[in-house]
């Protein structure tokens, strides 16, 4: 009996791993003669999954990208995430497919991904949920970015994360940036402030959520991954108690927050509202602090950029009273800084590609996408493509006084239907914080701390900076 389970157990082995090599090589066979791009698939199961993610700096395109590119062309396939997979380097494909969102392709990250996210998150979610939440999202964005009590939070943090450098000669930033981004979010979101309990305990959670989104992804306990959805859990029990809270207090008051105006949403089921306020979170918190590091990082090595970007603060500022606070009109007059913002999204690079899946087959030019291949269109390769953006691999913010910031050319935040719709309010900060940031202090930054894309951009060493406080 023994001998006859070993038996079992091996045939078992054995067929899975045929069934994932049959998987592997068999959408190739199916498609000859099809016009399919050409490429390789790599190793069975894992193509060429681990090159792709080789990291590199950021404001390159990395070894797999230029090998590819300089054999096959700028469209060709692979086999990614265990799928096979049309990598798209080409500026026409990137935007047709942003354009065609639901209706020749859609959304497709990686099955673990949902597993973290949940399966209403409006990253993850296709058809009419991913409409509605966005619709949501689009009426929030609206009533909340020009509102005084936001862009008076956002200035009154960026104040109090300043302050706190007062006696400090050296700040790792990403750190800075991240319990500035992270305080201004869930003020904003859940209307809680730093110094509450809640605040500490969603914010460990958090952390503990961000580091199971980019770790293996095994549902083992003690992993990052089941560490991570075990946070999200808890997280969302929390926002469930706060809206509980909310509707249970016999006080009129309302608050200015996301939350307030999501009780009163009735096209959005309880779920959906919990995962809207973590991907509030998940968005204003990780993208914002990390386009702040990238500016830091890249004024630092400009002084030329920082200087002009100086002047039009103090220029701003000399225009109001003492302690007077932003306003929306006074964002409206941050050109210059406006324009380093889209060259740090630009050259850094922030959001490399995007998960798309061919909902059939799909003629492009003389290429064939089959119908459910993974798509990447690859942003970074349009952002650093010299034929698009004269001196591409150069940061140069003035390009942007004669450049259109909205071109399919640039797509920092995505484009079409998933086009981020919290991207102002990320630009909103940034611009409020360096507004404060450039009047008060000079720094320099280690050279050896580059940005690094993992596919996702870190600064390994969290961007150490030495301050030099501005006499007043």
């Amino acid at each position: 009996m023994a001998g006859e389970l070993w038996v079992g157990v091996l045939v078992g082995i054995t067929g899975g791993l045929l069934g994932l090599i049959m998987n592997h090589f068999l959408p190739v066979f199916l498609k000859l003669g099809h016009n399919v791009p050409k490429g390789s698939f790599g190793w069975p199961l894992l193509g060429e999954t681990l090159g792709f993610l080789k990291p590199h700096p950021s404001n390159t395109l990395g070894a797999f990208l230029q090998d590819h590119c300089s054999r096959y062309g700028n469209v060709f396939k692979s086999h990614l995430f265990l799928s096979p997979t049309v990598v798209s380097c080409d500026q026409e494909l990137n935007y047709f497919i942003l354009q065609n969102e639901g209706k020749l392709f859609q959304c497709s990250y990686p099955k673990p991904i949902h597993g973290i996210l949940g399966n209403v998150s409006m990253l993850v979610a296709v058809g009419d949920t991913h409409k509605r939440l966005r619709n949501v999202a689009i009426s929030l964005v609206s009533i909340t970015k020009s509102k005084p009590e936001f862009l008076n939070d956002i200035e009154r943090t960026a104040i109090q994360v300043l302050s706190s450098w007062k006696d400090k000669q050296q700040v790792v930033f990403c750190e800075e940036a991240r319990k500035f981004s992270f305080n201004v979010i869930v003020k904003q979101v859940l209307g809680l402030t730093s110094e509450e309990p809640e605040t500490r305990e969603i914010l460990e959670d958090f952390l503990t959520f961000m580091r199971g989104l980019v770790s293996i992804p095994l549902y083992i306990p003690g992993t990052p991954y089941a560490r991570a959805v075990q946070a999200r859990s808890r997280i969302s029990s929390r926002v469930k108690a706060i809206i509980e809270e909310r509707r249970s207090r016999n006080s009129r008051s309302v608050r200015n927050d996301f939350l307030e105006i999501l009780l009163s949403v009735d096209t959005l089921s309880e779920d959906e509202k919990v995962s809207f306020v973590l991907d509030s979170l998940l968005g204003g918190y990780e993208t914002t602090s990390l386009l702040m590091a990238m500016v830091v990082h890249l004024l630092g090595q400009s002084p030329t950029a920082l200087e002009q970007l100086k002047l039009e603060h103090e220029q701003i500022r000399s225009l109001k009273e003492k302690d007077e606070c932003l306003n929306w009109e006074d964002y409206k007059t941050m050109e210059f800084t406006q324009n380093v913002i889209s060259e740090a999204l630009r050259y850094g690079n922030i959001v490399k590609f995007v998960h798309r899946k061919a909902l059939k087959d799909v003629k492009f030019r003389d290429y064939l996408i089959p119908s459910g291949w993974k798509v990447l269109p690859v942003f970074t390769a349009v952002h650093l493509d010299s034929s698009v953006h004269a001196n591409a691999l150069q940061f140069h913010p003035w390009r942007w006084e004669t450049q259109d910031q909205t071109s399919k050319r640039f797509t920092p935040f995505g484009g079409g239907s998933r086009y981020c719709p919290g991207s102002e309010l990320a630009k909103i900060e940034v611009a409020f914080f360096l507004h404060h940031l450039v009047q008060n202090f000079r720094w320099t930054a280690e050279d050896v701390d580059q940005p690094m894309a993992y596919p996702y951009v870190e600064f390994g060493k969290g961007l150490l900076i030495n301050l030099d406080h501005c006499s007043t």
